[in-house]
């Protein structure tokens, strides 16, 4: 049980080392958008992830309600929806308990690391929990501590009141890999702009979402059947 253990921590070190900036960055944009680190903690304990907790900070600081920020989140969240199912053939005859346990520490980098490794062999699901839960608790700590530092950061010192816009600007480019996903980034500004004029509220945020996946969805297939991009 200790070699496993070993082995999950030792796999796990990548991801702790970037989720402890990321994290930080978070605590600070929550303290600036009115969190206390208790909340940030419950946040962190009852969602990790960090996307959808960018998401729900910006949301909360622009004042949007409970609907629309659970409503956005669970969207952005579906896809662990798909990656739990991925890795679920490496789970036979395993207890819910520990399936339970395991799913509520999946991560998009937790995920990458355990299905490599679950590929190449010899990875044992006791080193796949290590893993997700070291994470986990490098998240945890990292946010709280970023509200707390965030105490000392003056408001919009050094461009932290566009850290949160800066760091979504950065996702985006980095999702653009190809003309399907600029054209869908391109429905989603579009139709969040004019759905935000039409739209009272926060609801111009799931709209846009919605409908620019969908086409964004449709396109795809479309290029697909005709043999111009492979999925």
């Amino acid at each position: 049980m200790t070699s496993k253990i070993r082995r999950g921590l030792s796999a796990a070190w990548p991801i702790c080392l970037g989720y402890f900036p990321i994290g930080l960055s978070l605590g600070v944009l929550a303290q600036k958008g009115g969190l206390a680190p208790w909340q940030m903690a419950a946040m962190s304990i009852l969602v990790f992830a960090g996307g959808s907790q960018f998401i729900a900070v910006a949301m909360i600081g622009i004042g949007a309600s409970p609907l629309a920020i659970i409503s956005t989140t669970f969207m952005v969240n579906l896809r662990h929806l798909l990656m739990s199912s991925a890795l679920s053939v490496h789970f036979p005859g395993v207890s819910r308990r520990f399936l339970a346990l395991f799913a509520y520490g999946l991560t998009d980098e937790s995920f990458a690391v355990n299905m490599t490794r679950f590929n190449q062999g010899e990875w044992h699901r006791y080193s796949a929990l290590t893993l997700n839960h070291a994470a986990n608790t490098t998240w945890i700590v990292s946010t709280v501590a970023g509200v707390y530092l965030g105490q000392l950061v003056p408001p919009g010192a050094a461009g932290v009141d566009f850290a949160l816009t800066g760091m979504f600007i950065c996702l985006l480019v980095f999702q653009l890999r190809g003309p399907v996903f600029t054209i869908t980034a391109l429905i989603a500004a579009a139709s969040a702009l004019l759905t935000y004029l039409w739209l009272p509220g926060n609801a111009y945020v799931i709209v846009a979402s919605c409908l620019a996946a969908t086409i964004g969805l449709i396109l795809k297939r479309l290029l697909w059947k005709q043999g111009r991009i492979h999925e």
